[in-house]
């Protein structure tokens, strides 16, 4: 990736990058992801004299207005996007605005912008594949809202695998809160054709899942396995410990920042730089 020099990075990105991080009131103070994803993307900036500007909202208009904001007084010198979304308004916007951007998340084919994302068609493979493995044909998925675009992605890739590996598949949409995981875990527990296994699209709704389990009698892995995505502290100090979809959510946000200084050295980015989570099996799925 190109070698920017401080002074050239700061003159260029007005030596701050905006974040805008829009979500339920709620979920701000609970989600560990995104201030993993910030620190590694103040890893790479802040030595260079660039600092993140964090802004929160709880809804796209907000988010979009403070771009308006942002551009109309000059406060940053590009934005980073994330949670990208189906049908997602937000680039057409900072493309009309004049905004630098780099999108966290799989772009649309005609996307304008440079990219940096997680391949979820890959966490999906690998995730079914280890729960086929151990014998489960019942699996529940409690996801995250399905406008995400990386949402969308994982509920379309395991109805494929579905398919390919005889799996009957229930799907539970949530909002990434602890208080919704565990309502959904105890709706899809419910009834004579209960799952064996659930999958989780955070690691908070997991965490909350397998506290209600325990809270039904429900042993787990024995009676019921589960993984969870995203691998945070809270994910190893449960009991079991739970299995987890984990991508190096600090790598992430370094990479990000370094395709951000690329694109401020105008350097094109050949593709979207595609990025690769592993399994880690733990307790929860044995």
């Amino acid at each position: 990736m190109a070698d920017v020099k401080n002074s050239d990075a700061g003159s260029v990105l007005r030596g701050a990058v905006g974040l805008v991080r829009t979500a339920p009131k709620r979920m701000n103070t609970v989600e560990p992801f995104f201030m993993e994803f910030i620190a590694g993307v103040e890893s790479v900036l802040n030595p260079l004299g660039i600092s993140v500007m964090l802004a929160v909202t709880d809804s796209v208009e907000a988010e979009i207005a403070t771009y308006r904001r942002w551009a109309e007084q000059s406060t940053v010198g590009a934005v980073l996007v994330t949670n990208l979304m189906v049908d997602d308004p937000r680039s057409a916007v900072l493309e009309d605005l004049g905004l630098r951007a780099v999108l966290v998340g799989e772009p649309a084919q005609d996307s304008f912008f440079p990219s940096v994302f997680a391949s979820d068609t890959y966490a999906m493979n690998l995730v079914v594949e280890h729960l086929a493995g151990l014998g489960h044909s019942r699996i529940a998925h409690i996801t995250g809202p399905q406008r995400f675009r990386h949402t969308a992605t994982r509920s379309r890739v395991l109805s494929q695998l579905a398919g390919e590996y005889s799996l009957e598949i229930t799907e539970f949409e949530g909002d990434y809160s602890d208080t919704v995981g565990e309502s959904l875990t105890k709706k899809a527990m419910q009834g004579s054709g209960r799952p064996t296994a659930i999958v989780y699209d955070n690691d908070v709704m997991a965490v909350a899942g397998l506290h209600a389990l325990h809270s039904l009698g429900i042993d787990v892995p024995s009676q019921v396995a589960v993984v969870a995505w995203d691998d945070s502290p809270l994910c190893r100090l449960t009991q079991p410990p739970l299995t987890t979809a984990t991508l190096d959510v600090f790598d992430m946000g370094a990479n990000a920042a370094r395709v951000l200084l690329d694109d401020a050295a105008g350097v094109v980015q050949d593709g979207a730089v595609e990025m690769r989570a592993k399994l880690i099996v733990r307790g929860s799925s044995v």
